[in-house]
């Protein structure tokens, strides 16, 4: 039977579970909820009103969000060893990169990146605040500063600058889950290091038309807002 899957086409946390489905051969139903996450119907289903989510008959609630947990339980259920190491030591790499991009990297690249997608910021971001326009792109700039360093973590450690996470020959659901966040960088002021250019294009050519399917609706999306500025 296929899952649910409840997206946000212009998202990177969306585009990483959106990427891994299709990577997996994971038989899906894909539903844009643009303008639906708020409401009661949804709300009801899933209270944070957050994306992505799956819907399944087999989960406790029926219904799981949060973009490394979905990847972890599915891969998990298809007993996707390429994608999900089950080699602890492997698998530990994977969980550590994960946990460094949802918990270090993405909240500076959405601080960075939020403010001109014209995506709703975090509570307590000064983004969301009463604070000038100065000191809004200010703390934006800060954040904007700062990716760079995180960003040497993955080559200095998690070996992205010629290989992928966890030591295998292919993309593991870190690797998903870290190209995808880097799309989101074309945004910014500072030009991607070259290796990480690299890295994207390995992960895009690994895994064909499950990434860049996907990846077209978030690269589409940027560049539609950039034309604009430009305008």
């Amino acid at each position: 039977m296929a899952i649910k899957l409840n997206m946000l086409p212009p998202s990177v946390n969306n585009m990483s579970v959106r990427v891994f489905v299709r990577a997996a051969g994971i038989p899906f139903e894909e539903e844009n909820v643009w303008g639906q996450t708020q409401g009661e119907d949804y709300l009801g289903k899933y209270p944070a009103g957050l994306t992505p989510t799956i819907e399944s008959d087999e989960l406790p609630k029926g219904v799981l969000g949060e973009s490394c947990a979905v990847m972890m339980y599915l891969a998990s259920r298809e007993g996707r060893d390429d994608l999900y190491p089950t080699d602890l030591g492997r698998r530990a790499m994977v969980d550590g990169a994960n946990f460094y991009t949802l918990s270090i990297l993405y909240p500076l690249l959405a601080r960075a990146t939020y403010p001109r997608l014209s995506f709703a910021g975090y509570p307590g971001e000064v983004a969301t605040s009463t604070a000038s326009d100065e000191d809004k792109e200010a703390a934006r700039k800060s954040a904007e500063d700062a990716i760079p360093r995180i960003l040497d973590t993955y080559r200095r450690f998690y070996g992205t600058d010629g290989g992928f996470i966890g030591g295998g020959d292919s993309p593991t659901i870190a690797d998903i889950r870290l190209a995808a966040t880097l799309e989101f960088l074309a945004v910014t002021d500072a030009d991607l290091p070259e290796w990480a250019k690299d890295y994207i294009q390995r992960v895009e050519s690994a895994l064909g038309e499950a990434y860049s399917e996907p990846a077209g609706d978030v690269r589409g999306y940027i560049a539609q807002l950039q034309g604009a500025a430009v305008a």
